[in-house]
């Protein structure tokens, strides 16, 4: 916990002057997919994202099956600076097991526990977009505002720490896990013209464990209107417990600025196990984001200085005359 708590604060003295404000007119969510976006939901903002999913898997050579459901929510909180986000993640899955032997009958196991339990922290290091607005656009050129651009290729980039909770005897994990664990994430973000977005995520979670996961997600979303959006996502695992990779197809509808509902499909294309899951999801903020106030002199305090000042010079210069 300590090198965790040493590490936000590193993060946060070498990129202080590299990014800029994160909040946005409309909710900015991480779902449907899995993957997390580069950039926070902004200070005084409090996001709930949250989703429920059928799970259905058959394992060709351990010659079991799985269903049930699952639950997945995400708490996001922006504090102290725009860049900063706090964030509590977890997953929740109920399902029976069933082992097929031959000539008897079946084994159900019934089984319960969160999958993941992280709180953690990601704080925005390099935003490339952070001067867009003096890239006004072109008012006679549609070919000009939806062409490729070139500096579109340079990601916005986020880093990410955090800390994993596992309760002994979990089903879900290998054996022997148990207790507090690290987790650490670099957060990539392309915003592309014509309303395509591609986000990557390299993680390494549980660190030091008998199940230490490398993982990689890579999702690619596009607006076709300002309440659509479609996306497709592959996930990568890869640890001595569990490997494999899935794919997310789906989208999300914009119901208010605040409030966003989505739906996924997410499948792999190997047998041990198959994996065929459907899942439906919301996210809604509470929006109490107030714009810092700029100092430019012409507030009434600073007016009323001037006055007063000028008052002061003027009695001086009558006083000297």
């Amino acid at each position: 916990m300590q090198i965790l708590k040493s590490t936000l604060v590193l993060l946060i003295l070498i990129s202080f002057n590299f990014a800029s404000a994160q909040y946005t007119e409309v909710i900015n969510s991480n779902r449907p997919g899995v993957s997390k976006s580069a950039f926070s939901v902004g200070t005084g903002v409090v996001q709930f994202e949250a989703g429920a999913f059928s799970v259905k898997e058959e394992h060709a050579l351990a010659n079991y099956d799985v269903s049930g459901f699952g639950l997945d929510f995400g708490l996001r909180y922006g504090l102290f600076f725009e860049q900063l986000e706090l964030s509590l993640d977890g997953i929740y899955q109920n399902d029976t097991q069933t082992l097929n032997t031959n000539g008897a009958i079946p084994d159900d196991i019934k089984r319960s526990n969160f999958k993941n339990f992280t709180l953690g922290a990601k704080y925005l290091i390099y935003d490339p977009y952070k001067n867009a607005g003096d890239e006004k656009p072109n008012l006679y050129s549609y070919h000009a505002n939806n062409k490729f651009s070139w500096k579109s290729l340079i990601p916005a980039v986020s880093l990410y720490a955090g800390a994993n909770l596992d309760t002994d005897d979990n089903p879900y994990t290998a054996t022997g896990i148990q207790g507090f664990s690290p987790k650490v994430m670099v957060a990539t973000q392309n915003n592309f013209n014509g309303g395509w977005v591609f986000v990557m995520n390299l993680i390494m979670d549980r660190i030091g464990t008998d199940q230490t996961d490398f993982q990689y997600v890579l999702t690619l979303t596009h607006s076709f209107t300002p309440q659509w959006v479609i996306f497709g996502e592959t996930q990568g695992i890869k640890s001595d417990f569990y490997a494999d990779n899935i794919f997310r197809f789906g989208g999300a509808y914009l119901w208010t600025k605040d409030f966003q509902l989505d739906a996924n499909i997410a499948f792999n294309t190997k047998d041990t196990p198959s994996i065929f899951n459907i899942a439906f999801g919301a996210s809604y903020r509470l929006d109490f984001h107030k714009d810092k106030k700029i100092d430019n002199g012409n507030s009434a305090k600073d007016q009323g200085k001037r006055k007063a000042r000028r008052n002061k010079n003027k009695k001086a210069t009558e006083f000297e005359s």
